[in-house]
């Protein structure tokens, strides 16, 4: 089973050892790319979460439908890691992966997914933007 150290490992390496690190607490990390996206690890056995904060839902009703709407179409067609989900008064991207038999690789893989729809997301829920 992969540990708190392993995960803080796997973490050093994303981007080739780029990705900006911050430990926040004891298995807690907010990793920031170089594209800008900030994404938060959390080692939480026996899973490894991964989860990024999108955006605050629009106010209007008609506005959050739509938004709900993309969303799951994004969770249906676009990824393969993760899904969008609701947290509070927020959208989130997160994943969880099973420590038992974690590889970077798969960490990696995971990680990558995240960031990519997000940033290929982002256009398309521009429109849904409040704040």
């Amino acid at each position: 089973m992969v540990t708190e150290e392993d995960l803080q490992a796997f973490i050093d390496r994303l981007e080739g050892g780029s990705a900006d690190v911050r430990e926040l607490e004891s298995g807690l990390w907010l990793v920031r790319t170089s594209q800008g996206a900030e994404v938060v690890v959390s080692y939480s056995p026996p899973v490894a979460i991964l989860r990024v904060r999108v955006m605050e839902p629009p106010a209007s009703t008609d506005k959050r439908g739509g938004l709900f709407r993309q969303l799951l179409e994004f969770n249906a067609r676009d990824l393969i890691h993760g899904s969008y989900g609701l947290e509070g008064d927020h959208v989130v991207l997160t994943d969880a992966l099973e420590l038992e038999n974690l590889d970077y690789s798969e960490f990696e893989a995971s990680f990558d997914s995240l960031t990519l729809a997000l940033s290929s997301h982002l256009s398309a829920l521009a429109p849904y933007r409040e704040r």
